[in-house]
Order: structure tokens, then C-alpha cells, then sequence
């Protein structure tokens, strides 16, 4: 196979369906962690992408990679779009709950990374996206502050990643976009924000893509984008 291959996480619907969408239209094949791996999301095909079983609060990186280098023979795009919200309180005693959600908001993205790291490396051109949020950049709200100390380590991430591979070719960015026209969005406005108001997944899967194919001479370590006025983003 000669596309450029992708691994993407979060793509059965939302700003991750919307990368898997653009991915395609692009000439990549998309590989799916899909916790349901039944069938392909709406718009693709076995042309395009593949559904791999996954659970990004789980595990299980290491054997995905594996299958991905003995079927297709290369990696050169890591893209974790898994994600999770809660409104819970800073001082919440639910630590199970917290955990989770670091698990998915930043462990496994690091997991994926570390396990596609040489593939990556071989590609000479492998790229790292992690979806983090403005919400990883300043905290806005008391009811956004759990999810915040979250998104702040996965920026941290993508920041270690881009100096963990440099002389490797290996370029990380993390995107933070404000609100998103998706059902997380919807959750984290509290129904305050028209949806036609906010980014919309498409043209965040456009950015997504163009920013993946910078050169490594333009390397950009974050991506800041918003719908609205909101400090300095």
C-alpha cells in the first residue's frame, strides 16, 4: 500500500469522524480505534479506513500498532480525538471518575504515541495531533474546571512529544479549538450557544489535515482557535 496511513482515535463521530472524513478525501487510510469496530462510520469505506477494536480507557495500543505494521507496513500520523467531558466539581471525591477521565483526555494518547513512536520515526515524516481544547489552555468556569486540569496535561503532551522527536523527523501539535458544533459542545455550552455559531467539525478537520501536512521547517506547536471572544484566543 502506498497512501500515507493514519492512526486515528475518536472517529465514530464528531470532530473525529470529521478528520476520518477529510483524511480520506485526501488520499490517507484511516485506521479506527472504534470501542464498536463492527462496521465503519458513515462515509467510509474499506478503501479508505479500517475499524480496529479500542477502547482509549483501556488499552490495548500496542497490539493495534502491531496489527496496523503487519497489515499495512507503516504509520505516519497518530491523531487522538478520544475525548471525555464532566462537569464534576475541581474537589470532586470521585477519584475512579478521575481517573477515567485523565485516562482518556491524556494516558492514551501518550500510550498510542509510544507505541507507534518507530514507525513514526521511519516514516521521516510522522506526525502527532493530539485534540486538547482551549479548555487546556485556560480554565473559564468552575463547571469546566475537571476537564481543564485535563486538557492542560494533554497539551503538556503534545509539547514533550514535539521535543521527544525532533531530530526524528517526529512533528506533535496540539489543537485547541473553543467550542465545537458537536454533541460535546452542545454539553459544554449548556445550551447558551447556538451550534451555528460555534467551529464546525469540517472546517476543523480541514485545519487538522492542512496542519499535518506542514513541513517539518514549520512546525507549530499549538493551534489556538475559537468561535467567540475570549481572552487572548
Amino acid at each position: 500500500m502506498t497512501k500515507k496511513i493514519m492512526l486515528l482515535t475518536g472517529g465514530s463521530r464528531g470532530i473525529g469522524h470529521g478528520i476520518a472524513l477529510e483524511a480520506a478525501r485526501r488520499g490517507w487510510f484511516v485506521s479506527l480505534g472504534l470501542r464498536d469496530a463492527s462496521g465503519l462510520p458513515e462515509g467510509l469505506d474499506a478503501s479508505s479506513a479500517e475499524a480496529v477494536p479500542y477502547d482509549a480507557s483501556k488499552g490495548g495500543e500496542a497490539d493495534w500498532v502491531a496489527g496496523v505494521m503487519e497489515r499495512h507496513g507503516r504509520i505516519d500520523a497518530v491523531v487522538a480525538c478520544a475525548g471525555l467531558f464532566t462537569p464534576d466539581s475541581i474537589v470532586t471525591d470521585d477519584d475512579v471518575g478521575v481517573h477515567e477521565l485523565f485516562e482518556v483526555n491524556a494516558h492514551a494518547p501518550r500510550r498510542l504515541a509510544a507505541a507507534a513512536w518507530e514507525p513514526l520515526a521511519t516514516s521521516g515524516e510522522g506526525r502527532v495531533i493530539v485534540m486538547a481544547s482551549l479548555s487546556g489552555k485556560r480554565v473559564k468556569s468552575a463547571g469546566s474546571a475537571l476537564y481543564s486540569f485535563s486538557k492542560f496535561a494533554a497539551v503538556g503532551l503534545a509539547h514533550a512529544l514535539r521535543h521527544e522527536g525532533w531530530e526524528k523527523g517526529i512533528r506533535a501539535t496540539a489543537i485547541c479549538p473553543g467550542l465545537v458544533a458537536t454533541d460535546m459542545g452542545e454539553t459544554a455550552s449548556g445550551g447558551d450557544y447556538p451550534t451555528a455559531a460555534m467551529t464546525q467539525v469540517e472546517d476543523l478537520a480541514r485545519l487538522t489535515l492542512d496542519t499535518i501536512a506542514l513541513p517539518g521547517t514549520l512546525s507549530q506547536a499549538e493551534v489556538a482557535v475559537n468561535c467567540q471572544p475570549d481572552g487572548i484566543h
